[in-house]
């Protein structure tokens, strides 16, 4: 079963419902995590949906595997500049979107949790809300919140200039290997991974939103791995459909983003080793399951196309909100049974707000953009 509720290319491959779905999953995943991050007050022994930041890992492979089946069969009727434009619609209004909404939001985040927040000009805000919008990483020195993000309007967009990385590296360096070469890059790739988690001394794969160079060792070791890993998967496994994996792979999802820290604080390399082996041997079985199967049932099947349609401006719009949650936990010392019943409820508005920031903003530039910048010839 495929989704065809959002497509904006009327050359687009249809769309795997269930790979979809489980972004929308971990995109959900993740904002839950954000959400009562701060209660856990810097104890990730605590932290709620404890391994929720490797959603982002997941994301990448997922990207990766998309990028192979979306792509790579193409380059003789498609070339690089069509690509980029392809991408760039694709992604770019809800990073405008989401960096003007963490600019409206940003005095109200004023806390002990961002301490910059106070002393940052109406024009500091306004010069790194502009560059923002081309997603340039900023240097820690421009930063206005406190946290040395290369984006501090909105942290998750990190994740989103490794994105745009990856792609470059597929255009120009990865759909050009042959699966043997792409093969011993995924296995570098890889060592690196288990490496980088194990030797780490907070045992974990947290970081990779800053340019200092610690953490961008971090986003790169992240990045890497994953989406070569699945474009490597969809070019060896063929896809045969039918059968009904959507509800394993979501379970199977959740429990190994939301399954307690690993060792203690005498064998912290413990987590980095769990952490490693989820991404390099759970994602690709869940992505394959995903990739196989089909959504039996109009129920299931709009359940699906929801989550997919939700899960990138989900991503990318909800942290703004929770910032101004954090800071009103903050400043009024709220505890956690106070404070728990408002971020359920700021979980369901961030998913209000993705759905309606999709269907009224998202979706019609995106098909103003491709109907100017793609068939603007026919």
């Amino acid at each position: 079963m495929i989704q065809t509720s959002t497509l904006v290319f009327t050359d687009s491959k249809k769309h795997l419902l269930i790979l979809d779905a489980l972004r929308g999953v971990a995109a959900v995943m993740v904002i839950t995590m954000h959400t009562f991050e701060l209660f856990c007050e810097g104890n990730y022994h605590k932290l709620f949906i404890n391994h929720g930041y490797l959603a982002v890992d997941f994301f990448f492979m997922l990207s990766g595997y998309v990028m192979a089946h979306a792509y790579d069969d193409r380059w003789d009727k498609m070339n690089v500049l069509d690509f980029f434009k392809r991408r760039l619609i694709r992604l770019h209004p809800l990073i405008i979107l989401g960096m003007t909404l963490g600019a409206l939001l940003f005095y109200f985040q004023e806390s002990s949790v961002f301490p910059k927040v106070a002393d940052t000009s109406f024009g500091q805000l306004l010069l790194v809300m502009v560059i923002g919008y081309t997603l340039i990483p900023i240097s820690p020195s421009m930063d206005v919140r406190g946290w040395n993000e290369m984006h501090p309007l909105n942290g998750p967009a990190w994740s989103l200039f490794f994105e745009y990385v990856a792609n470059i590296l597929h255009v120009f360096i990865l759909r050009r290997l042959p699966n043997l070469v792409l093969s011993l890059f995924v296995f570098v790739a890889a060592a690196g991974l288990f490496y980088l988690a194990m030797t780490r001394p907070s045992g974990d794969l947290i970081g990779g939103w800053s340019l200092e160079p610690e953490q961008l060792q971090i986003g790169f070791t992240r990045l890497l791995f994953p989406y070569m890993a699945g474009m490597l998967l969809r070019r060896i496994v063929a896809i045969k459909k039918g059968k009904r994996t959507f509800l394993f792979t979501t379970l199977l999802l959740v429990l190994v983003l939301s399954f307690p820290r690993v060792g203690g604080q005498e064998d912290v390399w413990l987590n980095g080793l769990y952490e490693s082996l989820i991404i390099v041997i759970v994602f690709p079985i869940i992505i394959y399951l995903g990739a196989i199967g089909e959504v039996q049932g109009k129920s299931s099947q709009m359940l699906c196309r929801f989550l997919g349609d939700i899960s990138y401006p989900l991503y990318i719009t909800h942290f703004p909100f929770v910032c101004v949650y954090y800071a009103w936990v903050t400043n009024n010392k709220i505890a956690v049974t106070q404070g728990a019943p408002v971020g359920v409820l700021l979980i369901l508005l961030s998913i209000v707000i993705a759905y309606v920031s999709l269907k009224l903003y998202d979706l019609p530039i995106r098909r103003r953009l491709v109907k100017r910048f793609i068939y603007s010839k026919n």
